[in-house]
């Protein structure tokens, strides 16, 4: 019972709609940064080289990229509040999960092979709303002719309540 409580509270920390990215994806994440009082954007493009735990709360990408000669390797929580938005730019053909290798190569080697995908598609983070089911309440209909016999019926009873 537990496990069950337990995966309600992930769930409902959840956002509603993210991208799914994976590995081999160059993806442009931009994260909310806070500096003093005020919060700016900052974007960090890169290769996917790892995701962890897709379905949890707690499901993590690994975005590397090379700045001046130097590797650099940032981890982010997808449904963290601080990552604005995932925005996948390229899709590249992988075989594993893990490309760590690609950390001991440079240049040409750690080029990996694009595949074509819809762009937009997979970018659509909108989420499509489930509308609560109405519940029909049937009515009986009245015709004119049941109108008439209850005016007449309420008619009658006045009448019998006056001689009475």
């Amino acid at each position: 019972m537990s496990f069950s409580i337990l995966k309600q509270i992930g769930d409902a920390q959840k956002k509603k709609a993210v991208v799914d990215v994976r590995s081999g994806d160059t993806v442009k994440v931009t994260q909310k940064i806070k500096e003093g009082g005020k919060f700016r954007l900052q974007v960090f493009e890169g290769v996917v080289i790892r995701v962890d735990r897709k379905e949890s709360h707690t499901a993590r990408i690994v975005v590397r990229k090379v700045t001046s000669g130097v590797g650099v390797e940032k981890s982010y929580l997808i449904h963290s509040p601080l990552v604005e938005k995932i925005e996948i730019t390229k899709r590249s053909k992988v075989r594993r999960n893990n490309l760590s290798y690609l950390r001991e190569r440079s240049g040409k080697s750690a080029r990996l092979a694009g595949r074509d995908f819809d762009r937009v598609a997979v970018n659509d983070t909108t989420v499509v709303e489930e509308k609560p089911e109405i519940e029909v309440v049937e009515t009986p209909v009245e015709t004119e002719e049941a109108v008439e016999a209850e005016k007449t019926e309420a008619t009658e009873a006045k009448a019998e309540e006056a001689k009475a």
